[in-house]
C-alpha cells in the first residue's frame, strides 16, 4: 500500500463523504483527490519528481494534509518543517533535505524570506493561503491550470514517503526515512490496537508531528472525517470534543492537562460520540489521567515510539486501561506490550538481552521502523545495529510483556551513586494539589556529584512553598531521590513532541562545571 492509496480508494467508493473540516469548510472525499491530482500534476510540472524532497511550513489545514498526499502521489518526498523553529533553523533543514521546492503559510513567509538568500537548492516558493507578496506563488493559483486526474508516475512500496526531522534535543536534527510500507504498517497497527472508530477524528496536534500526521493518516484509511484546529487552544479543543461529534482524538499529556485545568465547566459538559482518546510522545502524570478518565469518560489508548518507528512500538490499550482502573493502578505507569508485527526487548550496554524486571535500553525492530537517516550512514548503522532501533530510552518489561519507561537514558541523575530516574520525582510532583506541570533534573553538588531540582508550574490561583512541595516528596520518596531545592517557574520548555527539554532546564545550573555528572 502507498499513503495516497487509502485516498483514491474511499474517494472513488465515496465521493461524497466528508473529507475534512476546517475553519468552518466542508471538503469532500471526492474534492480532496482532485486537489492532490492538481498539486501533484503542478509539482511535476515544475520539474520535481521522484526523491525530490519538498518542504512544508505552516499550521494545521486541509492543503498541509493534501500536500502530503500530492508529494507522495507525484514521487517527492514531503518534509514538514516545525513553525516553532528560528529561521536559521528552518533554513539548515530545508538544505540538509536538498529540497527543491517550499510551501509555506502566509503567516509565515516574512520571517522564511529572512533566510531565502541561505538556501542552496529551492527553486518554487508557494504560499499555502493569501497573498504572500513578492517571490511567492498562491497555491491555488499555481495548481489550477492543472489537471484533476492522478499522474502516471510509478511509485513503490519502498519508496520514501516522507522525511520527518527528529526533534533536535541534543545536536543537529537528523531526517528519518519513512516508506510507505512503513507508514501501511503502522497504519495497520494503529487500527488494530487503538480501536479508531469510524466518525470525525479531531486533528490538534501540529501535522509536523510523526503521532499527528499518522493519526490523520489512520483515520483517512478508514473513510473517516478529519476535523482540523490550525493550533491548540485548549477552549477550542473542549468545545469540539463536546460538540462537534468528534469520536477518536489524539493528545500529548500537556494537552489533557491544560484542558482539564484551564477549560472552567470541562468536566461537567457531556461529551456524547467522544469513543478514544490517544496520548504519548511524553508521560503523563497518574492523578492527570485518572481525571482525564472520569472527565471524558471514554476509553483511552497510550502510544510509545518515536519518530524512527513511524510513530508506536507498543500500546497500552483501552482494555488495558480499564483493568488498570479496576484493581491493578500500577498498570497505568506502563507503555502497553509491542504492536502487531513487532518485537520489542530491553538490553545492556553491550545489545544483550536482559531478565525481566531489568533496567535496559529499550530497542525494537518490526516494519514501521525507518529506512535510516537521510546522508547519514554512520548514524543509521548505530541506531539500526544489529537490526534493531534503539530508542535511548531506559525501562523495564514484566514478565507480561509490558514495557515501563523509567527516563530518557541521558536524564538519568545519578546522586552519591545511586540512579535516580526523572519520572518517579515527578509523578510524586503531580500529586501535589497545587502543581500544573512539572520537571525533575539534575544540579550540582560538592558532595554527592548531584543531587535532585523540581522545576514546578503551579495551577491557577494556587500556591506552595518550596519547603511544602520537598516535603510532600519527603513523605513518599527515597531520601536520595528526593528534590533539595525547588524552583516556580510560569512554564517548562518542551520540544514539539510535549517533552520537556531537560537539557535546556540544567544548563545554567551546569555553567562553569568542568565535569558534568549527567545529561552533558
Amino acid at each position: 500500500m502507498r499513503l495516497h492509496d487509502y485516498l483514491d480508494h474511499w474517494a472513488g467508493r465515496r465521493p461524497e463523504s466528508e473529507f475534512g473540516v476546517y475553519s468552518g469548510q466542508r471538503i469532500s472525499y471526492g474534492e480532496a483527490a482532485q486537489q492532490v491530482n492538481r498539486f501533484a500534476n503542478s509539482l511535476i510540472a515544475a520539474g520535481i519528481g521522484p526523491g525530490d524532497r519538498v518542504a512544508l511550513l505552516g499550521k494545521n489545514s486541509v492543503d498541509y494534509i493534501l500536500l502530503f498526499f500530492a508529494a507522495t502521489r507525484s514521487g517527492a518526498v514531503p518534509v514538514p518543517l516545525n513553525y516553532r523553529l528560528a529561521p536559521p533553523e528552518w533554513a539548515y533543514i530545508v538544505n540538509d533535505a536538498e529540497a527543491k521546492a517550499v510551501f509555506v503559510s502566509s503567516d509565515l513567509t516574512e520571517p522564511f524570506d529572512s533566510v531565502r538568500a541561505d538556501l542552496e537548492k529551492v527553486r518554487l516558493f508557494v504560499a499555502l493561503d493569501g497573498d504572500a507578496g513578492s517571490g511567492w506563488r498562491d497555491i491555488s493559483s499555481w495548481s489550477a491550470a492543472s489537471a484533476a486526474t492522478p499522474p502516471q508516475v510509478e511509485i513503490l512500496e519502498d519508496d520514501v514517503c516522507f522525511q520527518m526531522y527528529t526533534s533536535g534535543t541534543t545536536g543537529r536534527p537528523k531526517g528519518a526515512m519513512i516508506t510507505h510500507r512503513n507508514v501501511s504498517s503502522q497504519i495497520t497497527q494503529m487500527l488494530a490496537d487503538f480501536e479508531i472508530p469510524y466518525g470525525r477524528t479531531l486533528v490538534v496536534a501540529p501535522l509536523y508531528h510523526i503521532a499527528a500526521a499518522l493519526t490523520a493518516f489512520s483515520s483517512i484509511a478508514i473513510g473517516s472525517s478529519l476535523w482540523i484546529e490550525d493550533t491548540f487552544h485548549p477552549v477550542n479543543v473542549v468545545e469540539a470534543l463536546s460538540g462537534q461529534g468528534i469520536t477518536f482524538a489524539m493528545l500529548v499529556p500537556a494537552m489533557i492537562q491544560t484542558c482539564l485545568v484551564m477549560v472552567p465547566g470541562a468536566a461537567q459538559r457531556k461529551y456524547p460520540s467522544l469513543g478514544v482518546i490517544a496520548y504519548g510522545a511524553s508521560p503523563i502524570a497518574e492523578t492527570t489521567l485518572r481525571q482525564a478518565i472520569e472527565t471524558f469518560k471514554c476509553r483511552f489508548v497510550q502510544g510509545y515510539g518515536m519518530t524512527e518507528t513511524t510513530a508506536c512500538v507498543t500500546v497500552l490499550t483501552g482494555a488495558d486501561h480499564v483493568r488498570a482502573m479496576d484493581g491493578n493502578p500500577a498498570l497505568l505507569l506502563a507503555a502497553g506490550r509491542p504492536v502487531m508485527g513487532t518485537e520489542v526487548r530491553i538490553v545492556d550496554d553491550q545489545d544483550r538481552a536482559v531478565p525481566p524486571g531489568t533496567l535496559g535500553e529499550i530497542v525494537a525492530r518490526g516494519p514501521q521502523v525507518m529506512k535510516g537517516y537521510w546522508n547519514r550512514p554512520r548514524d543509521t548503522a548505530e541506531a539500526l545495529r544489529g537490526g534493531w532501533m534503539h530508542t535511548g530510552d531506559a525501562g523495564r518489561m514484566d514478565k507480561d510483556g509490558y514495557i515501563f519507561i523509567e527516563d530518557r537514558i541521558k536524564d538519568m541523575i545519578v546522586s552519591g551513586g545511586e540512579n535516580v530516574y526523572p519520572r518517579e520525582v515527578e509523578d510524586v510532583l503531580f500529586s501535589h494539589p497545587a502543581v500544573a506541570d512539572a520537571a525533575a533534573i539534575g544540579v550540582p553538588h560538592e558532595k554527592w556529584g548531584e543531587t535532585v531540582k523540581a522545576i514546578v508550574v503551579l495551577k491557577q490561583g494556587s500556591e506552595a512553598k518550596a519547603w511544602e512541595i520537598i516535603e510532600h516528596c519527603r513523605d513518599r520518596l527515597g531520601g536520595f531521590k528526593c528534590p533539595t531545592s525547588v524552583d516556580f517557574v510560569d512554564s517548562l520548555p518542551r520540544n514539539p513532541s510535549g517533552k520537556v527539554l531537560k537539557r535546556d532546564l540544567r544548563e545554567p545550573y551546569w555553567q562553569g562545571q568542568t565535569r558534568r555528572v549527567a545529561g552533558a
